[in-house]
């Protein structure tokens, strides 16, 4: 009974205080600088030897981008996107499915903790969140070997585990998560043209449709990496000719197709970073290795999203008119 009064009253005491702090953050909701610097604080504080700060982020991010693009998981609406199922949080057999006292979660084998000494360890309060992943993470002990078999065992999804890593990757590289920064893939000052030719019919190779924008320019037209992001694939395709894919920190493939040329010393698993050349317009493709010169020369670009399943593709138009339009402004 003592132990049941106990939970109860701070259980009371914990709703009260975030209703208050909820409607306050509603009516003044932080800026997405305020919650970057936030996220920060929260990575910092639980990083150590075993856990550095990136593979945290990297975790939270790749949470909060699959929220944001799939319909059968609830979105977290907090600082922290990271959420975990009542039978990691409280135990497989504990009979108390939302269970908020460490001691009890502790002897059902939980693995949720109380990340911020306030005797309770809720999986609504972001700190017990992040420091309950932390701890399960370090279970495994140090570097990427480990990190890896520890997702893998959490999310059982190769895809997945990789998406990761490579967030972890670009947060290590350049030491903030605020990676947000998009381009227009043409250098501003060469000729092109482009309109919406996304869904337009293609004939080569079978009857299918254009996954993309098709970006008309010169031959040797410096082409930009978009985004920030890793080198995930590089290479002959015989519908994209020599090609790259780059995958950013919103889990997003950028495809660019129909090169001319690589950028020298580019090379699979590189990082790169906004507005970097990464090759040259061209016309390859629609054949064997090496085949060219059967359309005009253009950039194919394309975006496809990985939602923690599958991955499709979306009409990348509405953001290439944006990010061409941001670039202009920015150059004036």
């Amino acid at each position: 009974m003592y132990r049941l009064a106990m939970i109860i009253t701070t259980a009371i005491l914990w709703t009260f205080t975030p209703i208050a702090q909820a409607s306050s953050e509603a009516e003044n909701p932080p800026t997405k600088e305020e919650l970057v610097q936030k996220r920060m604080s929260y990575y910092m504080k639980h990083e150590n030897v075993l856990m550095p700060w990136y593979y945290l982020a990297a975790v939270d991010q790749f949470e909060r981008n699959i929220q944001e693009v799939r319909t059968d998981i609830p979105k977290r609406e907090s600082v922290i996107a990271i959420q975990f199922s009542d039978e990691f949080w409280s135990g497989a057999l504990n009979p108390a499915e939302n269970d908020i006292s460490p001691l009890s979660i502790a002897y059902f084998k939980g693995l949720g903790i109380d990340g911020d000494g306030d005797g309770i360890a809720d999986k609504q309060n972001d700190e017990d969140v992040l420091l309950s992943m932390a701890n399960y993470l370090r279970q495994y002990g140090y570097g990427e070997d480990n990190f890896k078999l520890a997702l893998w065992d959490y999310y059982k999804n190769e895809i997945s585990v990789n998406q990761i890593v490579v967030l972890a990757k670009l947060y290590e590289k350049f030491r903030t998560i605020e990676l947000d920064q998009h381009t227009f893939p043409i250098m501003l000052g060469a000729q092109y043209s482009y309109r919406g030719t996304w869904g337009a019919n293609r004939g080569w190779g079978g009857r299918r449709n254009h996954e993309g924008t098709d970006i008309f320019a010169p031959y040797n037209t410096p082409v930009l990496s978009a985004s920030y992001g890793v080198v995930e694939v590089m290479g002959w395709n015989q519908f994209g000719g020599w090609r790259i894919g780059i995958r950013d920190n919103h889990n997003s493939y950028h495809y660019y197709a129909h090169l001319g040329s690589f950028e020298k010393g580019l090379q699979e698993g590189d990082i790169v970073k906004t507005g970097q050349v990464i090759g040259y317009v061209g016309s390859t493709g629609y054949g064997k290795e090496g085949t060219a010169g059967k359309f005009p020369p253009h950039l194919h670009y394309g975006i496809y999203k990985f939602n923690g399943r599958t991955e499709w593709a979306f009409d990348p138009y509405p953001a290439l008119t944006k990010w061409e339009k941001e670039a202009k402004e920015a150059k004036k």
